[in-house]
Protein backbone atom coordinates (compact mmCIF):
# COMPACT_ATOMS: atom_id res chain seq x y z
CA UNK A 1 0.00 0.00 0.00
CA UNK A 2 1.73 3.54 -0.98
CA UNK A 3 2.04 5.70 1.72
CA UNK A 4 3.56 8.93 2.11
CA UNK A 5 4.22 10.85 5.41
CA UNK A 6 5.49 14.51 5.52
CA UNK A 7 7.11 16.14 8.22
CA UNK A 8 9.53 19.23 9.35
CA UNK A 9 7.16 21.99 8.93
CA UNK A 10 6.86 25.23 11.18
CA UNK A 11 7.18 28.56 12.24
CA UNK A 12 10.27 30.28 10.66
CA UNK A 13 11.57 34.06 10.54
CA UNK A 14 11.65 35.32 6.82
CA UNK A 15 15.20 34.70 5.52
CA UNK A 16 15.40 31.44 7.72
CA UNK A 17 15.28 27.48 6.48
CA UNK A 18 13.52 24.49 6.84
CA UNK A 19 13.82 20.84 5.62
CA UNK A 20 11.29 18.94 5.03
CA UNK A 21 10.66 15.33 4.62
CA UNK A 22 8.97 12.79 2.49
CA UNK A 23 8.54 9.71 4.07
CA UNK A 24 7.63 6.80 1.71
CA UNK A 25 6.29 3.27 1.46
CA UNK A 26 5.06 0.65 -0.31
CA UNK A 27 7.16 1.40 -3.03
CA UNK A 28 10.61 3.44 -3.76
CA UNK A 29 11.22 6.13 -4.02
CA UNK A 30 13.41 6.24 -7.21
CA UNK A 31 10.72 4.06 -8.93
CA UNK A 32 8.19 7.67 -9.72
CA UNK A 33 8.09 11.38 -10.20
CA UNK A 34 7.68 12.63 -6.54
CA UNK A 35 6.73 16.18 -6.17
CA UNK A 36 6.52 18.47 -3.58
CA UNK A 37 3.09 20.83 -4.01
CA UNK A 38 1.79 24.05 -1.66
CA UNK A 39 -1.43 25.56 -1.15
CA UNK A 40 -2.17 28.25 0.32
CA UNK A 41 -5.08 29.15 1.93
CA UNK A 42 -8.23 30.47 -1.53
CA UNK A 43 -5.43 29.40 -3.75
CA UNK A 44 -5.04 26.75 -5.60
CA UNK A 45 -2.36 23.95 -4.86
CA UNK A 46 0.59 24.71 -7.05
CA UNK A 47 3.64 22.49 -7.98
CA UNK A 48 7.07 23.64 -6.78
CA UNK A 49 9.91 21.22 -7.00
CA UNK A 50 9.80 17.71 -8.52
CA UNK A 51 12.46 14.90 -8.68
CA UNK A 52 12.38 12.03 -11.56
CA UNK A 53 12.89 8.23 -11.52
CA UNK A 54 15.99 6.66 -11.89
CA UNK A 55 18.45 9.12 -12.54
CA UNK A 56 16.90 12.13 -10.36
CA UNK A 57 16.73 14.41 -12.50
CA UNK A 58 14.72 17.54 -10.22
CA UNK A 59 12.86 20.24 -11.89
CA UNK A 60 11.67 23.83 -10.16
CA UNK A 61 9.29 26.19 -10.79
CA UNK A 62 10.63 29.53 -11.25
CA UNK A 63 9.13 30.95 -7.67
CA UNK A 64 11.55 28.66 -5.55
CA UNK A 65 14.96 28.68 -8.28
CA UNK A 66 17.42 28.89 -6.18
CA UNK A 67 16.46 28.84 -2.92
CA UNK A 68 14.71 25.11 -3.20
CA UNK A 69 16.46 21.54 -3.47
CA UNK A 70 14.57 18.93 -3.46
CA UNK A 71 16.35 15.30 -3.14
CA UNK A 72 16.16 11.57 -2.36
CA UNK A 73 18.23 8.89 0.14
CA UNK A 74 17.10 5.86 -1.41
CA UNK A 75 18.30 3.68 1.39
CA UNK A 76 15.78 5.96 3.64
CA UNK A 77 13.34 5.74 0.96
CA UNK A 78 12.73 9.62 1.79
CA UNK A 79 12.51 12.50 -0.21
CA UNK A 80 13.27 15.87 1.04
CA UNK A 81 12.73 19.57 0.19
CA UNK A 82 15.41 22.22 1.34
CA UNK A 83 13.83 25.54 1.41
CA UNK A 84 16.20 28.66 2.44
CA UNK A 85 16.26 32.06 1.92
CA UNK A 86 12.12 32.16 2.88
CA UNK A 87 9.54 34.35 2.43
CA UNK A 88 6.11 34.84 3.90
CA UNK A 89 4.35 34.11 0.88
CA UNK A 90 6.34 30.40 1.28
CA UNK A 91 3.31 30.14 3.92
CA UNK A 92 1.43 27.08 3.13
CA UNK A 93 0.98 23.65 3.89
CA UNK A 94 3.20 21.66 1.74
CA UNK A 95 2.33 18.05 0.53
CA UNK A 96 4.57 15.13 -1.57
CA UNK A 97 3.11 13.31 -3.67
CA UNK A 98 3.65 10.69 -6.57
CA UNK A 99 2.54 9.55 -10.16
CA UNK A 100 2.83 5.20 -9.36
CA UNK A 101 1.24 5.56 -13.08
CA UNK A 102 4.80 6.46 -14.42
CA UNK A 103 3.48 9.24 -17.15
CA UNK A 104 6.76 10.19 -18.61
CA UNK A 105 7.31 14.18 -18.95
CA UNK A 106 10.74 15.77 -21.06
CA UNK A 107 12.92 17.61 -19.63
CA UNK A 108 11.80 21.19 -17.73
CA UNK A 109 8.28 20.29 -18.79
CA UNK A 110 5.55 21.98 -16.48
CA UNK A 111 3.20 18.87 -17.19
CA UNK A 112 5.56 17.32 -14.18
CA UNK A 113 3.73 19.77 -12.11
CA UNK A 114 0.04 19.44 -12.24
CA UNK A 115 -1.63 18.03 -9.41
CA UNK A 116 -4.04 16.10 -11.65
CA UNK A 117 -0.92 13.72 -12.15
CA UNK A 118 -0.01 12.87 -9.28
CA UNK A 119 -2.36 9.71 -7.57
CA UNK A 120 -0.66 9.68 -4.42
CA UNK A 121 -0.51 12.24 -1.83
CA UNK A 122 0.66 12.79 1.66
CA UNK A 123 -1.66 14.55 4.48
CA UNK A 124 0.43 17.51 4.46
CA UNK A 125 2.39 19.86 6.84
CA UNK A 126 2.31 23.38 7.40
CA UNK A 127 5.15 25.90 6.85
CA UNK A 128 4.89 29.29 8.50
CA UNK A 129 6.84 32.41 7.35
CA UNK A 130 6.60 35.10 9.56
CA UNK A 131 8.81 37.45 12.40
Amino acid sequence: QVQLVESGGGLVQPGGSLRLSCSASGFTVDSYYIGWFRQAPGKEREGVACIRAGNGGTYYTGSVKGRFTISRDNAKNTVYLQMNSLKPEDSAVYYCATDTLAHYFPPDDPGMFLPKVYNYWGQGTQVTVSS
